[in-house]
């Protein structure tokens, strides 16, 4: 089913363009000779080339904000980072908690209070200063954010869907001390929203939809029965909500006995029921045909720019161990600097040992569907592991027989982010010095598809929104055997999976995903391939 969102523009901690701007710390306290400097990025482009402006916002529109603070001492975050994820270090697994995070790399009090007293003398509503002090929630009309971030907020409409959405026409400004500070401020604009990573088409059937059944995933996947999920967590990323009936359904068919999945409304949740029901329960159910007793939290944000950086952020605030994300977008299609604040959330996420697993696209090697070769976010961020579709064959006893790259599953090089360290074993001419899509695969084809239960009927459901959910499971069986052997979580998996070199994979070496073709070894179709459940935790536990 489709429902996904998108992003653009390279990934680093925002260059700061000063101007001299009059400006006002408070109500009635004017200060002309103090400057203002630019949060470069932070705009969207060629607005006018695909895009009709249709006039203004209205000054009272009450519009809600993330604004994103750049960690302090980043450049030692992404030293500890690489070094607590390198099974190869004397310092892996040993995270951070929250509290230490918060030491070592958040911004200060008094710096998060500058901000605050900022904002407040503009007018606007301060929210949730989130742990790490690296996000501040904030509300106001129009007008209100206009003055406060120097700029004007217009109305468009694009010429593509005819969709009609706001943007701040120039990038958002602040006072000089303030912007060396803040990275994004989400919120300005609301042209993208995200996609869910499944095939649009669902045939509901009587039975159960003629999809694979959690004995086909699990025995395809060698996942053994002594592993069920037990004791651990899996949090899901979405812009939907579903229906428990559904889930019950689905559980009581095959007999899971899993646990009721929990909700977390962020910023007020996802609202009524949508398009993207049908992939929310897919997700839970792929979760829990793998990994029937673990315990899932359903994060239920707004499908917009503060709703998604606020959701991943709440996630990481819960210190939920493994993140299965199904919604995304083509890189091209979001601002430099929001795509610097998401990624920020994963690098504190993976400093604390959180694991996320992303789909990377259901529309093979052109995720903007513009005729290039684009990959989709978030993906194509370092610090998540993208994962491909493939169509897997099991025997009639349930076992692997055989698996081919999906035409559909996304793939190929990044545009924003370069090559990181663990990738470079692997580096291929073709992606240009730039990070390669996806790490690893799974089942996404729809033909056949994976067995849901959802409004009511059984379908098969495919996609690499399937996928996703099928690893994310594998990181909470991994972690309940490491628990068992006295060892850290999985945390941030892509060094230890690369390190590996392929064992534990199932190497998928036919299929095309467009413009580039699966071969031995790591390739942009499926990267290493899918797992060996029993194997690939044998070698990761070492």
């Amino acid at each position: 089913m489709k429902s996904r969102l998108k992003l653009a523009g390279l990934v680093a901690v925002p260059a700061l363009l000063a101007a001299a701007v009059p400006t006002a710390y408070a109500a009635g306290t004017p200060q002309p000779h103090s400057t203002r400097a630019a949060i470069t990025g932070d705009v969207l482009k060629g607005l006018n080339q695909n895009a009709t402006h249709t006039g203004s916002v209205a000054a009272g529109k009450r519009i809600s904000v993330a604004i994103s603070l750049a960690p302090r001492n980043d450049k030692a975050l992404d030293t500890f980072v690489a070094k607590v994820s390198n099974p190869r270090s004397s310092s892996y697994g040993h995270y951070l908690t929250k509290r230490q995070f918060a030491a070592r790399f958040g911004r200060t009090d008094a710096e998060i209070k500058q901000l605050k007293d900022y904002l407040r003398a503009q007018g606007l509503t301060v929210g949730t200063v989130h742990s790490g002090n690296l996000l501040v929630d904030a509300s106001g009309t129009a007008a209100q954010l206009q003055k406060a971030f120097g700029t004007k907020l217009s109305t468009w409409k694009d010429a593509k869907s005819g969709r009609s959405f706001y943007a701040n026409d120039t990038a958002p400004t602040l006072p000089t001390a303030i912007a060396s500070l803040v990275s994004d401020v989400a919120g300005l604009n609301n042209r993208t929203q995200l996609h869910h990573q499944a095939p649009s088409t669902v045939t509901p059937h009587n039975g159960p939809g003629g999809g694979y059944t959690p004995a086909q995933l699990k025995g395809g996947y060698n996942v053994s029965g002594t592993y069920t999920g037990s004791g651990q967590k899996i949090a899901l990323l979405e812009f939907d909500g579903f229906q428990q009936a559904n889930i019950t359904k689905y559980d009581n068919n095959y007999s899971l006995g899993s646990p009721t999945p929990t909700v977390s409304k962020v910023d007020g949740g996802s609202g009524s029921l949508g398009d993207g029901q049908v992939e929310v329960e897919l997700d839970i159910e792929v979760l829990h045909a793998i990994a029937p007793k673990a315990n899932v939290t359903v994060f239920e944000g707004p499908n917009s720019d503060a709703g998604e950086v606020d959701t991943y952020q709440a996630i990481v605030d819960s210190g939920i161990p493994t993140t299965s994300i199904s919604w995304g977008a083509s890189e091209s299609q979001r601002t430099t600097s929001n795509i610097n604040a998401v990624d920020a959330v994963f690098k504190a996420g993976a400093a604390e040992g959180l694991g996320f697993y992303a789909a990377s696209g259901d529309d093979g090697s052109d995720d903007a569907g513009d005729g290039t070769t684009t990959v989709d976010y978030p993906a194509s961020d370092p610090y998540v592991t993208g994962v491909g579709g493939t169509k897997l064959t099991v025997t009639s006893a349930n076992a692997w027989s055989k698996e081919v790259a999906w035409s559909g599953g996304g793939g190929g090089k990044s545009s924003v982010f370069k090559i990181p360290s663990w990738q470079t074993a692997v580096q291929k001419s073709a992606g240009g010095g730039y990070r390669q899509v996806p790490d690893v695969s799974a089942h996404a084809n729809p033909s056949p598809g994976v067995s849901i239960y959802s409004q009511g009927s059984w379908s098969s459901v495919g996609g690499t929104s399937a996928a996703a959910p099928e690893w994310a499971a594998f990181g909470a069986l991994y972690n309940q055997q490491a628990a068992a052997a006295g060892k850290a979580n999985l945390g941030f998996a892509n060094p230890a999976l690369y390190t590996a070199n392929g064992t534990g994979f199932h190497d998928i070496t036919s299929g095309s995903n467009g413009d580039y073709s699966a071969a031995t070894g790591w390739d942009f179709t499926t990267g290493w391939g899918s797992y060996n459940a029993a194997t690939l935790s044998s070698k990761l536990l070492g």
